[in-house]
């Protein structure tokens, strides 16, 4: 084949699957389901940046991803849909479900159920007394110290000999049992901030869905449906379960890419879904600060994360749901914005950095300078 053919043949596939990108994400489809739609120009966006974003996605720029949507001023900008991903695909966002733990046990605490974010975990837990290797440190582990991955339990997923990593749960049979039952970190201790060394625990995650559940005398997952689900009029769910059923916070909870960015949607707008409160407005302002340095370039709130992302005009900061495999559910309040990313690149190195450069790269670019809040 000449060079000429080859260059023809080349761009005609990569003409070829941008057209197929952009016929999955415009014009966007008013699926009149409480998610309003409007075009970027309504909201002051250049279409520009997301049209070569899904041609970015279909080279395989960003591999495994499935959607990307944009929200401003509660209504959809951006919806584009790739490989195995479409609108009524249920995504596994893996660790994002530990942000929607922190919005339960927010809700929990309005609603009176659990005092505050000082409460003793384990006095929730009495019913699983007596406790293997209880100390001191393990009874004075607070809700607050679980939600900033600060407790005294010796449990680091990053480390496979930590006695609490995650992946030694999953072959448990009873997960409650197995986490209250766990040692404590030796040598723990707490700065002045009160907090002790942060150290990325899906144990702790899960153990909340335990208090929530016996705080509120409902499932977890039932009281999270019922408070936060439902009122977002989203219907389609779907949990993962430990072999007795018990609910898993941590993560693995399935939704719709339209779904997440309801939920995003709510956040931007201090906690409120079309007037009504979904969520304390003080909760979420209490979950979007920064309490533990977690890794480079990254802090952490309440089982919430927080980056400042890269633009011409300046930096911007985001909060963020996270997961494996380079899912992120950002807000971005001082833009009135929020963004939804689902991929599937599970426990590939990079992957995280991939989606914080398509955000950079192609999304934020379409936002002009300045700020523009929740309403």
């Amino acid at each position: 084949m000449s060079v000429f053919a080859r260059a023809f043949a080349a761009t005609l596939v990569a003409g070829l699957l941008t057209a197929c990108a952009l016929s999955q994400s415009s014009p966007l489809d008013d699926r009149h389901d409480g998610l309003p739609v409007a075009s970027p120009q309504e909201e002051g966006l250049d279409p520009a940046p997301f049209a070569a974003l899904d041609a970015a996605v279909a080279r395989g720029d960003y591999p495994k991803t499935t959607s990307v949507l944009v929200v401003r001023s509660g209504r959809l900008v951006h919806e584009g849909y790739f490989g195995e991903g479409s609108p009524d695909l249920l995504n596994n966002t893996r660790s994002a479900t530990k942000s929607i733990t922190s919005l339960g046990v927010g809700e929990a605490i309005r609603d009176g159920a659990i005092g505050s974010v000082h409460a003793p975990v384990f006095s929730f837990l009495a019913d699983l007394r007596p406790f293997r290797n209880d100390t001191r440190e393990k009874e004075a582990i607070t809700i607050e110290d679980m939600l900033t991955m600060s407790s005294a339990l010796d449990c680091n997923d990053d480390e496979d000999a930590s006695p609490g990593n995650e992946d030694n749960m999953h072959p448990q049979p009873n997960w409650s049992r197995w986490a209250v039952d766990l040692p404590t970190m030796k040598g723990y201790a707490r700065d002045a901030t009160g907090l002790g060394p942060w150290r990325y625990c899906t144990t702790n995650a899960f153990l909340l869905g335990q208090v929530l559940a016996r705080a509120t005398h409902t499932p977890a997952d039932r009281y999270i449906e019922r408070n936060l689900l439902r009122p977002l009029g989203i219907s389609k769910w779907q949990w993962s379960y430990s072999p007795v059923g018990e609910a898993m916070t941590g993560g693995g909870l399935l939704l719709r890419s339209r779904d997440l960015a309801r939920i995003a949607a709510m956040l931007v707008d201090k906690g409120r879904w079309r007037g009504r409160e979904i969520v304390p407005a003080a909760w979420i302002d209490a979950a979007f600060t920064a309490r533990r340095h977690a890794y480079p370039g990254l802090d952490y709130g309440y089982f919430f994360w927080e980056h400042m992302y890269k633009r011409a005009c300046g930096p911007v900061e985001g909060w963020y749901m996270a997961g494996n495999g380079g899912n992120a559910i950002v807000i971005l309040r001082s833009l009135g914005a929020a963004i939804v990313v689902t991929r599937e690149n599970y426990s590939t190195p990079g992957m995280h950095q991939q989606t914080t450069d398509l955000i950079e790269r192609y999304v934020l670019p379409a936002f002009p300078c300045g700020r523009r809040g929740a309403s």
